[in-house]
């Protein structure tokens, strides 16, 4: 709900359980009012402190001294406001810097899309739209700020449109989606860097005075860092505590800021990077920033990572696979990887069939003259010295077998040992005269350029044609350098960046239009581009490179702090892992997959039977658990990261009647008692059936279940909680479909 308090001048936009204010000053400034748990009252003026910074309107001599004192609502850079900016823009005659004032609003029902960018949706009866109109008087550069509250999710997404209302050409500098000044008290900060096969590793440290920053300049969101943080009271837990969370709904080079100035004011900015980022805009013409999600939590990181997991299934992710259960795949790559023909592939799919697997897709080698990683990319055509009859002859006979068949492509990438690369060198970023760089022995397609862009999907479009493909894993495996293109001015050369995104979003779109049921996948040399703009076209992301459990518990624990289970790829690998050499059971590589879309990484063929003969029941468990693990409310009752010995998390059905617990113990310890676990989420007044016993949820929250101590390292458990006498939901599926 979003209203708009005339006579004070405050806007009030309501989530279920938060509040977000913004005033009018003078006519003309937007300031932040408020952010926070929901409040009644909308005459909360004050809390801009109009004594202590007062506007120019009352004091015209300290102008420069409001503006940097002000709590802006989006702020601007060169006119006196000498923290972070989110908008600047260079004229014609070199000078930069502008002044945006209040001009009009309009509050509806619904939300509008953004032309050419992935963002959350919804219709009249999910959420209300703010729209704030600034203008710079001397300029004429409008901005439109987009604010959307839902009524389902305590969530609050954020864009802006900058248009060229003057008579000169623009050049915007930066153009950032989001803005929040509040006071500082004692904040902390949540961010999630990592690193390949080291993803999204939760670390968490204190703010102080100065700046705190997460970026990302490779042309993708990156391992490194993430386009997340949360600022988090210094007693913030899973259960209790405030958090301020923000997300950018963006593939590209992105910037969060945090800092702190002499007043104890905390600034947050976020949006596209302004390193390198230069658009040019003409009369008339006009600019779309990424949106931005903000989710405020008054009771703790759980409850943040709930709203957030409700705003994605609901509101962002479009696939019709997204409450399908997706098939158990099998991939081919570590079974493999470039040493296949028509014979071996058929030979993996026949023992995966055995198994009860239900997909093969052939990764890399399949097409050009690939037999190894330095060659081909580009040639989109299939390789029939390997693959005699094509893909429609291996398709044919994989679903023969009664599995689908699914297919892995680069298509973003060129090598120079290519017949695309022979024929068009200059469609590669490059810079001047200057050879490009080179990265696992390929070049970055200019994808900024039309020409590339159509040729390279209408060869992914042939592919696909050409045989009963359902699945496709688009990857993407080097970051952008050499950012130059020849088919752009010099004066849009900054361009480049952004332009490449917005055409892999196109080509993305256009996969899904020309081909509606397809299964897509996004995947960027493990899970360099896992983040909510790619969740905009494929349900599912791979979450990293690194398959081996223990790794993966704190990949997939930082992954499901903002993104819900069942949008990550996770597959039960080869033994010793290929990575770290390390040896674990069959089984509990198989439960810390299950907490994603389940899948195999390794040659069926020669795993022991023992092993082998675990696979139908972890495809049942799989298939038993889905619809709670992906639609389910997720709890982290434990932390193998914090602890350093076991970790542990809850699912919970919408209905409270059902609960999983996936436990794993990752070190025994000698002389240790068992452990106790508090379970979360439950009804406090409903009876429960759990590992034998019958309690109450009041009792399984508050003095919990006892884990008892496993014998060895690397063991796991998983344990089923269920409403006492009630058939459960898979339980009453099952009953259907024998009756």
């Amino acid at each position: 709900m979003i209203t708009f308090d005339e006579k004070n001048q405050v806007f009030q936009l309501d989530t279920p359980n938060t509040s977000y204010l913004i005033g009018i000053v003078d006519g003309k400034y937007l300031g932040h009012i408020y952010y926070g748990n929901k409040i009644d009252d909308t005459d909360v003026i004050y809390l801009l402190r109009p004594e202590e910074i007062p506007s120019p309107a009352r004091r015209a001599r300290e102008k420069v001294n409001f503006l940097d004192a002000f709590s802006t609502e989006y702020s601007c850079g060169g006119a006196g406001d000498f923290r972070e900016s989110c908008i600047n823009v260079r004229a014609a005659d070199g000078q930069e810097g502008l002044e945006l004032g209040y001009v009009s609003h309009q509050i509806f029902a619904g939300k509008k899309a953004l032309e050419g960018l992935p963002v959350t949706w919804g219709g009249e009866a999910d959420c209300d739209t703010l729209e704030i109109t600034l203008q710079d008087a001397a300029s004429g550069l409008t901005a439109v700020l987009s604010y959307t509250a839902f009524r389902d999710t305590d969530a609050i997404t954020r864009s802006v449109r900058i248009i060229n209302r003057g008579q000169e050409v623009l050049y915007l500098t930066r153009a950032l989606s989001l803005c929040l000044d509040m006071d500082n008290e004692d904040f902390e900060v949540i961010s999630l860097p990592g690193a390949w096969g080291r993803e999204r590793r939760i670390q968490r440290k204190p703010l102080g005075y100065g700046s705190t920053m997460f970026e990302s300049l490779r042309g993708e969101t990156s391992q490194q860092e993430h386009p997340f943080a949360a600022v988090v009271s210094a007693n913030c837990t899973q259960t209790a505590g405030e958090v301020y969370a923000f997300n950018l709904v963006y593939s590209g080079n992105f910037m969060t800021k945090l800092s702190v100035n002499q007043f104890d004011s905390l600034r947050v900015v976020m949006g596209i990077h302004p390193e390198r980022f230069c658009w040019k805009l003409e009369p008339g013409e006009s600019f779309q920033a990424p949106e931005a999600v903000m989710v405020y939590s008054g009771q703790g990181l759980g409850a943040m990572t709930r709203a957030f997991h409700k705003l994605y299934r609901e509101h962002l992710i479009r696939s019709p696979w997204k409450k399908k259960e997706r098939p158990v795949l099998i991939n081919s790559r570590e079974a493999t990887y470039f040493n296949f023909d028509t014979g071996k592939i058929l030979a993996l799919a026949r023992e995966a069939a055995k198994a009860g697997i239900e997909m093969l897709v052939l990764d890399d080698g399949w097409f050009g003259h690939r037999n190894s990683d330095n060659n081909s990319l580009g040639d989109w055509f299939v390789n029939e010295t390997k693959l005699p009859g094509g893909l429609k002859y291996l398709a044919d006979e994989i679903n023969a077998l009664g599995m689908k068949f699914g297919l892995w492509m680069e298509p973003e990438m060129i090598s120079a040992d290519s017949e695309l690369y022979r024929a068009h060198p200059d469609w590669v970023l490059r810079t001047g005269r200057r050879e490009p760089a080179q990265c696992r022995e390929q070049y970055v397609l200019d994808l900024s350029n039309p020409r590339v862009e159509d040729y390279i999907y209408g060869q992914i479009k042939n592919v696909l044609s050409s045989a009963n493909i359902e699945y496709v894993k688009w990857d993407m495996n080097r970051p952008l350098s050499d950012v130059g293109s020849l088919s752009l001015a010099p004066d849009r050369q900054g361009e480049i960046m952004h332009r490449y995104m917005l055409a892999v979003y196109r080509m993305q779109e256009r996969l899904l239009q020309d081909f509606p049921e397809l299964l897509l996948e996004n995947c960027s040399s493990g899970g360099a581009r896992f983040d909510p703009g790619m969740l905009y076209y494929s349900p599912q992301i791979w979450c990293s490179d690194m398959t081996a459990d223990v790794e993966r518990l704190a990949i997939q624990e930082g992954t499901m702090m903002i993104y819900p289970l069942s949008t990550m790829g996770a597959h039960v690998s080869d033994c010793p892992n290929h990575a770290t050499g390390r040896r674990t059971p069959f089984e509990t590589r198989g439960q810390v997959a299950l907490a994603g879309t389940f899948g195999y990484e390794l040659d069926v063929r020669k795993i022991s039977g023992e092993e082998r003969a675990q696979i139908p029941s972890q495809i049942a468990a799989y298939k038993k658990y889905h619809g709670l693990i992906s639609d389910g409310e997720y709890y982290r009752i434990a932390s193998y990261q914090e602890n350093h010995f076991y970790d542990c998390f809850e699912v919970v059905s919408q209905d409270q009647k059902t609960a999983l617990v996936c436990f794993v113990q990752v070190l025994t310890e000698p002389n240790k008692k068992s452990r106790r676990l508090r379970l979360q989420g439950l009804r406090e007044d409903w009876v429960y059936e759990v590992d034998g016993q019958k309690l109450s949820g009041r009792t399984l929250m508050n003095a919990g279940i006892l884990m008892k101590r496993m014998q060895d390292d690397f063991q796991a458990r998983m344990l089923e909680v269920r409403l006492s006498g009630e058939m459960t939901e898979w339980e009453a599926q099952l009953d259907e479909k024998s009756d």
